[in-house]
């Protein structure tokens, strides 16, 4: 299969790794990949409803997922089992590996959400964030991280938001 024509049939791993160790792995269908952007389609993988107060994520939900090689986030459009677009949740992450069948996308702690009509623009885990260490670690990536949560949040609160998709 070359970069550029994904097969839907085919199954990849998602396994999304934080703070060094396995955070979930779930499987996903592969939608595309054109060598720098891969896209998936998963069912929530989550145990239950996860309510965050703003969304719920429930059993049945579907997650279209867009993850990059050369961007440090990936965003995740979330619809209803019955197609109901209820919005993005973007996690701020280092850019994606695809290696064989695996998709591995490591977790920085800062997240965003973006409601389906777009009047809700969160930041989040910005706590999170601070108390993980990460900017003395490793200051570049602290750098990288911020910067990419603020263009997500400047992007988030326009209409142009969605050509991060198309």
């Amino acid at each position: 299969m070359s970069a550029n024509s994904a097969d839907p049939a085919t199954r990849l791993t998602v396994r999304l790794v934080k703070a060094g160790r396995t955070k979930i792995r779930y499987a996903a269908g592969l939608l595309h990949d054109d060598g720098v952007r891969i896209v998936v389609s998963a069912p929530w993988a989550g145990e239950g409803v996860r309510d965050f107060g703003f969304v719920r994520f429930a059993p049945g939900d579907v997650f279209t997922e867009y993850y990059w090689r050369d961007r440090w986030y990936a965003v995740k459009e979330v619809r209803d089992s019955s197609g109901v677009l209820k919005g993005w949740y973007c996690d701020v992450t280092r850019p994606a590996v695809l290696t064989g069948s695996e998709l591995l996308v490591e977790d920085l702690d800062l997240d965003l959400w973006r409601s389906a009509d777009g009047t809700d623009v969160r930041r989040l885990d910005e706590d999170e964030f601070t108390a993980s260490g990460l900017a003395e670690r490793d200051p570049r990536a602290a750098r990288a991280a911020t910067s990419a949560l603020d263009d997500l949040a400047a992007l988030a609160a326009t209409d142009e938001f969605t050509t991060l998709l198309a």
